[in-house]
């Protein structure tokens, strides 16, 4: 678990130095920044798509995924949780981004990728944390950057962190034998998929359902046993 918490702790104080920053930031240099990590997030979901190695894994894992996430309409019911907690405690809203957005964006980010899966994997079965260390090194230079503009809901994402990554590092010896190399392919490919959906958003080109396709990234564990 010590990779996991040094990532949490990483994705904490980057995105408490971020707030900080985004104090001194102006509205105009705030947008463009915000344009500028929707274009990185495209690139970086883009590089991730190209990783799979079955089309129709990834067509049935979308389709049926997002069927699942929109029959259970996950985004609409973790959006209400996060709206209430931000009435609840956050006291005045500075930003034009909501708390919930600043969580979703943020922790699909942190917790989408084979670096997640593959480190999880080391730390768990081989007590190996390097991956996640250097994860935790990426992950703070990135929560520092989408914290001065999407706001705290980023720093929340370091309890996402911590409760994801913590629980595939605990399950690791169990699933490990279907985590197989085309499996973290496969659903590094449809992760990617979400990735690239993400930077869309950050444009402001779209408005999808980011956790309602959720369910898509662990649908290739149960296809790839039969495709």
């Amino acid at each position: 678990m010590l990779g996991t918490i040094v990532n949490t702790g990483t994705v904490l104080l980057g995105s408490l130095i971020g707030l900080l920053l985004n104090k001194g930031i102006p509205e105009r240099i705030a947008n463009q920044m915000m344009k500028a990590l929707g274009l990185c997030t495209i690139f970086i979901g883009v590089q991730g798509a190209f990783k799979g190695e079955n089309t129709l894994i990834m067509i049935i894992s979308m389709v049926i995924g997002v069927v699942i996430g929109e029959g259970i309409d996950i985004d609409r019911r973790v959006t209400g949780i996060v709206n209430r907690l931000e009435k609840k405690f956050v006291k005045k809203q500075t930003g034009k981004h909501s708390l919930s957005e600043g969580l979703i964006t943020s922790s699909l980010l942190f917790c989408v990728g084979s670096m997640t899966i593959v480190g999880c994997l080391n730390a768990g079965l081989l007590n190996d944390n390097t991956m996640l260390y250097t994860k935790a090194t990426l992950d703070f230079c990135s929560s520092m950057i989408f914290a001065s503009t999407l706001g705290v809901g980023v720093m929340l994402a370091g309890g996402v962190v911590l409760v994801y990554q913590g629980g595939l590092t605990m399950l690791a010896t169990l699933a490990a034998p279907l985590l197989t190399a085309s499996v973290i392919n496969e659903m590094t490919c449809v992760g990617s998929l979400v990735i690239i959906a993400t930077g869309f958003n950050l444009l402001g080109i779209t408005k999808i359902k980011l956790m309602n396709y959720i369910p898509a990234m662990f649908l290739p564990i149960i296809l790839c046993l039969f495709m």
